[in-house]
């Protein structure tokens, strides 16, 4: 993909400013019409095999005959990521691995893994929409509730945080908050040929129901994980790779395996 994003210190510091006072930043037109129309072939491909249902392919591996991959191999895309780090951390981030997610949207798994409220595991996320439904009111919108806290020294507390609202019975609450107005997270409807840029770790995020009857497909790109080696990482690094894994299995083929998950 050959797309160009030069970035130099200050270029970053801006966007790092913009997510940190609007919650994400957005790069406008950086994906071809002729690129999107290659994403969303492979997209479809897939989507036919898991039968129009939910599927989630996790690492470089599952999603190396892609287009993804002239992505996350991008020097330019590379430099951005981390130049981002480095302003939000004030330091190099442990890797410089980018790891990317291909999610599809779709079906009844679909909506049951809609509203799925959850923080990153690594700081820096990149999301290029690849379909993203134009019709109703259940488009799959992006839900942001924007930095609600900070890199966090330990990684027991991290783990806390997580468990607390990474499960069924909080996301339920939350969602019948959302419905009725009492939570009111920002909500950023996705263009196609965009990046949007936020800060994963740090903000609590999922997307709004799709119906049934559509498709709402985007890429992720995961980068600078700040508890990087940790034995609890890795571990629910590995059970969210099994989960998407298993989601994916009951509802049509498998994705090659990758070794890590996000």
């Amino acid at each position: 993909m050959p797309f160009s994003l030069p970035m130099n210190d200050q270029q970053a510091e801006q966007l790092a400013a913009e997510i940190n006072a609007n919650g994400f930043a957005r790069l406008r037109n950086v994906i071809s019409q002729s690129e999107l129309q290659q994403l969303r072939g492979f997209t479809d491909a897939h989507a036919q095999l898991h039968h129009g249902e939910y599927f989630a392919y996790h690492g470089e591996k599952a999603l190396s005959q892609s287009l993804l991959g002239s992505i996350w191999g991008n020097p330019d895309f590379k430099q951005l990521v981390g130049a981002l780090y480095r302003q939000a951390t004030h330091q190099e981030s442990a890797s410089d691995r980018i790891f990317p997610v291909l999610r599809c949207v779709q079906g009844n798994v679909g909506q049951k893994e809609s509203n799925c409220f959850h923080f990153d595991a690594s700081l820096v996320t990149a999301l290029v929409p690849i379909f993203i439904p134009t019709e109703g009111s259940d488009r799959g919108d992006l839900m942001v509730f924007p930095n609600l806290r900070k890199v966090r020294n330990s990684v027991l507390l991290n783990v806390i945080e997580k468990a607390l609202v990474q499960n069924r019975f909080t996301r339920k609450l939350m969602t019948l908050a959302i419905d009725r107005g009492w939570l009111k997270p920002q909500t950023i409807p996705l263009v196609p040929g965009d990046i949007y840029l936020f800060w994963g770790y740090r903000s609590l995020h999922a997307n709004k129901a799709c119906g049934a009857g559509v498709k709402r497909a985007t890429a992720i790109f995961h980068f600078g994980d700040p508890h990087a080696g940790s034995l609890a990482t890795r571990l629910i690094l590995q059970f969210n790779q099994r989960r998407a894994r298993r989601v994916s299995d009951k509802t049509g083929a498998q994705p090659p395996k990758s070794t890590l998950g996000q």
